[in-house]
């Protein structure tokens, strides 16, 4: 599986920069590659009010919903730190709704990427909108 482009990587550092955590003082930026090629940034937003506050990779789905992009293909999230920054638990939930086990997810730090592991690995015997029956 090959790593994410340089220009994922710009990005994801750039919406890391950008998050507004004063609280926890850690900031994560994530970006999503929809089907349609094009890039989807986000990053951690916090609230003092807690738990009103939203991950990075749900901020890269918003945008990407936005833009009227139903599918990802591929993410990045990056954080700071010796520990691997990998999604939550909801935000895997929120990136199965738009992509299936083989997503690839890279886990990236400043300086890179430090492993690449699937959505499958991540989320196993995951519940996604295949699970629901069929609306007619």
């Amino acid at each position: 599986m090959a790593g994410p482009s340089e220009e994922m990587l710009a990005l994801a550092r750039q919406a890391m920069a950008r998050a507004h955590a004063p609280y926890s003082r850690f900031a994560v930026g994530a970006v999503l590659r929809g089907a349609n090629g094009k890039l989807y940034a986000g990053c951690n937003v916090e609230n003092a009010a807690y738990p009103e506050g939203w991950c990075a990779e749900a901020s890269a789905i918003a945008a990407m919903v936005v833009d009227g992009e139903r599918r990802i293909v591929e993410a990045v999230v990056m954080g700071r730190g010796e520990a691997l920054v990998t999604p939550c638990g909801g935000c895997r939930q929120r990136l199965r709704e738009f992509a299936d086990d083989a997503l690839p997810i890279h886990v990236c730090g400043p300086a890179g990427l430090r492993r690449t592991v699937t959505l499958g690995e991540l989320l196993p015997l995951s519940f996604g909108p295949a699970n629901l029956p069929a609306q007619t």
